[in-house]
């Protein structure tokens, strides 16, 4: 999210998580907190908060593996213990490629003083 708008449409929130629109409107039927805005055309338009809910399916689905009754369970339950697990994730998934980086720096600095 380069550009902060009020709205995205349904084709740029797709774009954002790399999945199909059909998942995000199937989405919109299973989940009752997913409610974007339309206008008098029908068109979707998707706040900040429905992008935020996005993530959240995404990743209930994704990372913790859930069902679509699981999904409905945990965002019927806390959003705020969603939000801070994500975060969680997100923040051990960077220190292990950080991890990752300086085991490698290490490992070739090694093999240039052995040289």
């Amino acid at each position: 999210m380069a550009k902060e708008k009020l709205y995205y449409s349904i084709s740029e929130v797709a774009e954002m998580f790399s999945i199909n629109q059909s998942n995000l409107r199937f989405w919109e039927k299973e989940f009752k907190q997913l409610k974007p805005r339309r206008n008098d055309k029908g068109t979707r338009f998707y706040t900040k908060e429905d992008i935020q809910l996005v993530k959240q399916i995404m990743y209930l689905i994704n990372e913790q593996k859930l069902t679509l009754e699981g999904v409905r369970k945990k965002l019927s339950e806390k959003k705020d213990s969603i939000a801070k697990q994500q975060e969680l994730t997100e923040r051990l998934r960077n220190i292990r490629n950080e991890l990752k980086g300086l085991i490698a720096q290490m490992g070739s600095s090694t093999e240039e003083n052995e040289a």
